[in-house]
């Protein structure tokens, strides 16, 4: 998903391959990796066109698109979880890769962004390549999902929302497998005084454009893009 300002036209909305070459300027980038429901998930192009309504461009790699994709029905054994961890993690140095030919994308202003499934790769990624990060509805806690949580020292900023009674990740899940968990990424990020944590109670799973979680999000990215 591409602003208006860099087709000098309407917001783009497509695949990688077919973006517009011939570009007006360059602009932040979110690369984002979407949960276990894939990009179908309606919420996921609404937040990348909101995105682009305030000038930030957006990609989403679909690990769907593999053949023979590895899929689930939670739970299962962690050893299946951590293929896929390890499939979503090899996602963000490949989209690395593409944006630095994207005459679009302003590498000095990339953001890492993942949501429930997405959200391990995201939290344990240790490159410095990235502004910032945002995870979403995806706790770094060892539980059910994970052979450990393994959460980066991450130094630059980031963006915690969840609901403050996630299905999967809080203590209401009675196959979480950590009874001392508190459901947020509190204790991962308590030595980052950059890292915003915001819960919302009652908040569904999928909460990107819920009206707390968008204000958060706007709020993260002023802060941290400075347009």
């Amino acid at each position: 998903m591409l602003p208006a300002s860099v087709t000098g036209d309407a917001i783009y909305s497509g695949t990688f391959a077919n973006a517009p070459k011939d570009t007006k300027t360059k602009v932040p980038v979110v690369l984002f990796l979407h949960g276990s429901s894939g990009l179908e998930l309606k919420a996921i192009g609404e937040w990348q066109l909101w995105l682009a309504s305030m000038g930030v461009a957006s990609i989403a790699p679909d690990s769907f698109a593999l053949p023979d994709r590895i899929t689930y029905k939670s739970p299962v054994g962690k050893c299946l979880y951590e293929k896929i961890h390890a499939l979503r993690a090899s996602e963000i140095p490949l989209a690395l890769q593409a944006l630095r030919s994207a005459p679009w994308a302003d590498t000095s202003r990339l953001l890492l962004a993942g949501t429930s499934e997405g959200g391990p790769a995201v939290a344990r990624y240790a490159g410095q390549e990235f502004a910032g990060r945002m995870l979403y509805s995806r706790s770094c806690e060892n539980n059910y999902f994970v052979e450990g949580h393994r959460t980066a020292d991450i130094t630059q900023p980031v963006l915690h929302v969840m609901s403050a009674t996630d299905v999967f990740f809080s203590p209401s899940n009675p196959w979480l497998g950590n009874s001392a968990a508190k459901g947020y990424c509190g204790d991962a990020l308590k030595n980052n005084k950059q890292a915003v944590i915001v819960l919302i109670p009652g908040a569904p799973q999928t909460l990107l454009n819920l009206p707390a979680a968008r204000h958060a999000t706007a709020g993260f990215l002023r802060d941290v893009l400075k347009p």
